[in-house]
């Protein structure tokens, strides 16, 4: 057996150890896999999950951020997305990356707590390398999200926090071009990636807490999203410098909308409402998204982005409007043949 189909196998006990002990509390009918017969665009190779904070529709006013302007204008949207119940940080981005509400996967604190270790539910990264043997690079700019940074063989983290007044936009583009570099060096990145991951998260708080900090209508605020657009084309244009731009699908989403304190102590009472954008390769031009999309949705996206199937456990549904080859019926298909 080779070095990664041993790899494999032994994270393919450890997640049906992990399905085994969470199976008893979920719904047998949750999360639904692709229905035979299903037609879809060729998958792409690489995904871009920008995750940011303290954006809405309204923070795109004056022309702000025009790169992320453009995504919206050359892909799919919708400004109403619903967040999760704590509206904070921690618990937000351990529903975006597990597909589970917060009552599933039970991160209710908003601070890295050590004692009480890493989420026992499978996410999204350990999803991609069982299927299909996807990488993931992540790229979090919070302390708190240690939490999730639990250790794998084909995930690498870097993280920086708000305790490190370096770690700006700027900051976090200079690592992720440093880790395309180490990557693609024949020499790999830290312990197991040889190659560029085909999901790079990247984090981008800066607007969130420059709202927090200064207000909302403030020029601090205003200078952020600028910082935090600048930042995004940064790393497309890193991707354009790789000539990966035709092989890759962006999807863009926010823990929070302007107004809200995901670092705070005590969370809102409402259920916030974020933006959901999925644009590049794939993906209908100018479309408004009508159905409902939660945040939790994001995953299964990115799966079935990346051709790949989603999972019974979870309750993350794929965005299945956004994509230029809609899902038709077994007899549709059978009936164009004829």
């Amino acid at each position: 057996m080779t070095t990664g189909a041993w790899r494999r196998y032994l994270l393919l006990v450890g997640i049906l150890a992990g399905l085994l002990e969470v199976a008893g509390s979920l719904p047998a009918t949750a999360g639904a896999a692709p229905t035979e017969g299903t037609v879809t665009t060729a998958p792409t190779e690489h995904v871009i999950l920008f995750v940011l904070e303290g954006f809405g529709q309204e923070s795109l006013k004056g022309g702000t951020m025009p790169h992320l302007s453009k995504l919206v204008k050359d892909g799919s949207v919708t400004w109403s997305a619903t967040g999760v119940k704590p509206a904070l940080r921690l618990p937000t981005m351990a529903s975006l990356v597990t597909g589970m509400p917060v009552e599933k996967h039970g991160i209710t604190w908003n601070n890295f707590e050590f004692s009480r270790g890493y989420p026992r539910s499978p996410s999204l990264f350990d999803y991609l390398d069982l299927s299909g043997g996807r990488d993931s690079a992540i790229f979090y700019m919070d302390e708190s999200l240690y939490q999730l940074a639990r250790p794998e063989p084909y995930t690498d983290y870097q993280l920086c926090g708000a305790l490190r007044s370096e770690c700006q936009p700027d900051k976090i583009v200079s690592y992720i071009r440093q880790y395309f570099k180490k990557a693609t060096s024949g020499h790999g990145y830290g312990h197991a990636i040889l190659s560029l991951p085909h999901l790079l998260v990247v984090h981008l708080p800066a607007a969130g807490r420059a709202g927090v900090a200064h207000g909302w209508n403030s020029k601090e605020y205003r200078e952020a999203l600028k910082s935090v657009d600048a930042a995004m084309q940064a790393v497309l244009d890193l991707f354009k410098e790789y000539k990966l731009s035709d092989r890759t699908t962006i999807v863009v989403t926010s823990l929070s909308g302007p107004g809200t304190d995901v670092g705070a102590e005590a969370p809102t009472t409402e259920t916030p409402v974020v933006p959901w954008i999925a644009s590049g390769v794939g993906i209908k031009h100018g479309q408004t998204i009508r159905r409902p999309v939660s945040i939790i949705d994001t995953g299964a996206t990115v799966m079935r982005i990346l051709g790949l199937e989603t999972h019974t456990e979870w309750e993350s549904r794929a965005v299945e409007e956004i994509f230029q080859t809609a899902a038709v019926s077994t007899a549709d298909a059978s009936e164009k043949k004829r």
